[in-house]
């Protein structure tokens, strides 16, 4: 389970309004239930994964995990650029206590990068760097799996094989997808939220979520501003 209790997280930019991505916000998200996340694009849900991932740090507040969370599926900041991919694989699993030998086998097979999987990952084409940090976070058993999106790497037969994996570690454990894809959501959570304004409101079910979000949706203006600086009639 992870607990948000009166968190909080804001961003400034000089020169534009303060950005509120959470506004006091406490929810528990249960375990056992696979979470997908709504929201539009610009809400905040990339920080709010990386938040209960703990990559990043609220600005007020507690966020409270139980169980091996892991990063977020696909992050690659994670690596050091100058080390290779056998290393960064190396000192993540030491990290994380699990096997060393098991993950680097993983990965090396996972990722189909071949001999670059011992060369410095700067050298790395943005495509092998996200099949290193898919293959890693597969590679070790988390119970809560943090997914911001669902990108497509690589070719069809690569896409078909990482969607295989991803389908079998979401049977046996939690996930907690941040998605603006209705698709997505409802084809891997039995449970809805949504932020929006700062706030996430959970649902006991998919629908219920997918329902309230068309809602959102419709409340964003779909014309520029009038010359008053009203926002023009939806479609």
């Amino acid at each position: 389970m992870i607990s948000l209790q009166s968190v909080s997280k804001r961003y400034h930019v000089r020169g534009l309004p303060i950005r509120t991505v959470l506004d006091d916000v406490s929810i528990d998200f249960p375990s056992g239930r696979n979470i997908g996340i709504l929201g539009l694009n610009g809400a905040g849900k990339s920080t709010l994964i990386r938040l209960l991932s703990g990559a990043e740090s609220p600005d007020g507040g507690l966020i409270k995990r139980e169980g091996l969370i892991s990063f977020p599926l696909g992050f690659a900041s994670i690596f050091h650029p100058d080390l290779t991919g056998r290393e960064n694989i190396t000192f993540v699993s030491r990290v994380y206590g699990v096997d060393r030998k098991s993950i680097i086998d993983y990965v090396l097979w996972f990722s189909e990068i071949g001999t670059y999987f011992d060369a410095p990952i700067k050298f790395y084409s943005s495509g092998m760097l996200a099949k290193l940090a898919f293959g890693l976070c597969l590679a070790i058993n988390f119970d809560v799996y943090l997914i911001d999106e669902i990108t497509e790497v690589g070719d069809g037969i690569f896409r078909e094989k990482s969607a295989r994996a991803f389908k079998e570690r979401a049977n046996r454990s939690n996930i907690i997808i941040v998605s603006h894809n209705i698709d997505t959501i409802r084809e891997y959570c039995d449970t809805g939220a949504i932020l929006h304004n700062g706030k996430i409101t959970l649902y006991n079910n998919v629908e219920d979520a997918l329902i309230n979000f068309r809602d959102v949706i419709h409340m964003v203006p779909t014309s520029p501003p009038d010359q008053h600086g009203q926002a023009g009639a939806r479609l």
